[in-house]
């Protein structure tokens, strides 16, 4: 890693240094809420065109940066480019998300084309350069994937929703599963590294429905796919950081972090930050966790909110996130509160902090 990279604020937290105050960064920072967003949204007719349009994807991608002055910025695409570049038929329903073309045995799955992934996300790798290109040299820039899991319940269900399809497959047809998650696996691999390649500093794992699991199966479909891709990053890319995001992992959130070997875990809204900074098995930094409602509700209580959040982390490598994504209609104005107001707070005195007995 070089010298400039090391000196941005998120990758010093994700090396295991707590700074104060945390540098921040939300979840769909770039999206609809923006007004600059939804012009370009329009002007590119869908959103497929938008994430695979370089120039259109790389000012999406900078548009919160500019606006906030964010400490990173977060590569924008989706997480279904990497089945869709697989082969797999994809299209997003004006008002209904996103449709896959379900994979229905094994035979849907070997109609997929590994070959054909490098070169269907190849305006993904001109957009990370693109981007590293306009970025401040203080600004980390992360490129992302879904976790395995993730990106098999759209793969089998073909549709959002609590994916009854898959988890009933995860019991009936175990092999077939597992068998899409093998090829995630390996396709995401490559999907990241190429990420990293062409400029990102750092990468995220989303497994935002990791909490549908019970305990044998999130080790089974969460835990260890995700382990094997931290690995084999840190093969190819030696020092590498990964921030991992399982969802409503509840108490298995524990085992992900021993297990893993992720630098960074996000943090849903039900997660008490202080309290898994105790119990965490091994020093990691944490991403979070404001609730989205609150960002879009504003008010006394945001404030409130974003001060304990920090102060419960203080002395605690943590970067100030959401505990989900930014939701439609939030005001942009509260995003700037949170900004200026997580900025303004002066360090506390360390012995008194939340987790001076970590």
């Amino acid at each position: 890693m070089t010298g400039q990279r090391a000196e941005k604020p998120v990758l010093r937290v994700l090396g295991g240094e707590a700074v104060w105050p945390p540098p921040v960064w939300l979840m769909r920072q770039a999206g609809r809420y923006l007004p600059e967003y939804r012009k370009l949204r329009e002007k590119a007719g869908n959103f497929i065109a938008l994430c695979t349009t370089p120039p259109l994807a790389t000012e999406v991608t900078l548009q919160p940066v500019r606006r906030f002055g964010m400490d990173a910025a977060i590569l924008f695409s989706d997480i279904l480019i990497l089945p869709w570049a697989l082969g797999q038929k994809l299209r997003f329903a004006e008002g209904e998300g996103p449709r896959l073309e379900r994979i229905d045995g094994l035979a849907g799955l070997e109609a997929l084309d590994p070959a054909a992934l490098r070169q269907g996300t190849e305006p993904v790798m001109e957009t990370v350069s693109r981007v590293r290109a306009e970025l401040p040299p203080e600004t980390t820039l992360i490129g992302f994937a879904g976790s395995p899991f993730t990106v098999a319940c759209y793969m089998i269900d073909g549709r959002g929703g609590d994916f009854p399809l898959t988890r009933e497959v995860a019991y009936a047809d175990p092999a077939l599963l597992a068998a899409v998650i093998e090829t995630v696996t390996t396709a995401t691999i490559d999907y990241l590294s190429w990420q990293i390649e062409a400029g990102a500093d750092c990468v995220m794992l989303f497994d935002s429905w990791a909490g549908l699991l019970p305990p044998d199966l999130f080790r089974a479909h969460v835990i260890h796919p995700t382990a094997r891709i931290v690995e084999q990053l840190r093969v190819r890319h030696p020092g590498v950081k990964v921030i991992g995001f399982p969802r409503l992992g509840g108490l298995m959130t524990l085992p992900y972090i021993a297990d893993t070997g992720v630098d960074a875990v996000g943090m849903d809204t039900s997660v008490d930050p202080v309290a898994l900074a105790r119990l965490a098995p091994r020093r990691v930094a944490f991403q979070g966790n404001l609730d989205p409602l609150l960002l879009r509700a504003g008010g006394i209580s945001l404030g409130q909110a974003v001060e304990r959040i920090a102060r419960g982390l203080e002395g605690h490598p943590h970067i100030f996130n959401l505990g989900h994504g930014i939701v439609p209609d939030t005001p942009p104005e509260h995003v700037a509160a949170v900004i200026e107001r997580l900025r303004s707070l002066e360090p506390g005195e360390l012995e008194e902090s939340a987790l001076a007995a970590t």
